[in-house]
């Protein structure tokens, strides 16, 4: 198996050329939310190092939310321009899978990420399968679910006590998972859970 997957939902990059088992990750934790700069260099440089071309690539990948508004739209419009050009499936992932993946699951896992406004976006978990589609939740909500044994996860420092998550090792491992659901570009849809700043702005 053969592919390339980024993320470029928030502040972080992510880049992982894949082939056959051994693998290039560029993780850059802030890349000051440069992505339409730095991306097609890490993607370069990620493919070098892993011996492969897009063209060997069996799919191309992408994070699709929520996070970032901007960063979303880079990330899905560089996959699907790779696509076009190779005539290669795409895969979905979203931000929550890319923490939930991240270590072996067994129990019920909420995966949390900073939505602004004292809330969180939020998607729970039973082993990889979603049993709490994604929302936004007050803190209060949060904790109540920990308190149902849910098991509080983040990528990043939220006001809520969670364990940490390796965003670049949960791309890998949920794409990893979730490649047999590669399929057209279609499939690339962003996914937001609020409104973008100027949307609201607008209301």
């Amino acid at each position: 198996m053969k592919f390339l997957a980024i993320d470029t939902s928030g502040k972080h990059l992510s880049v992982i050329a894949y082939a056959d088992g051994a693998e290039e990750k560029i993780y850059l934790p802030d890349c000051a939310m440069k992505h339409s700069v730095m991306l097609m260099d890490a993607i370069d440089s990620a493919f070098s190092h892993a011996h492969i071309t897009a063209r060997e690539c069996d799919f191309f990948a992408a994070v699709v939310g929520p996070g970032s508004f901007t960063g979303i739209r880079i990330g899905i419009s560089t996959v699907k321009g790779l696509c076009f050009a190779c005539e290669k499936p795409a895969l979905s992932v979203t931000s929550f899978d890319c923490i939930a993946y991240d270590k072996r699951n067994e129990g019920k896992l909420l995966a949390l990420s900073d939505a602004g406004r004292g809330e969180f976006y939020a998607c729970g978990y039973e082993g990889t399968k979603v049993v709490l589609p994604p929302r936004i939740l007050s803190a209060e909500e949060a904790l109540e679910l920990d308190k149902r044994g849910y098991v509080l996860r983040s990528a990043e420092e939220i006001t809520l006590p969670c364990l940490r998550a390796d965003l670049s090792e949960g791309l890998r491992n949920a794409v990893l998972a979730k490649a047999g659901e590669a399929c057209g570009t279609d499939a690339l849809k962003a996914l937001y859970l609020r409104r973008s700043s100027a949307e609201e702005n607008r209301k």
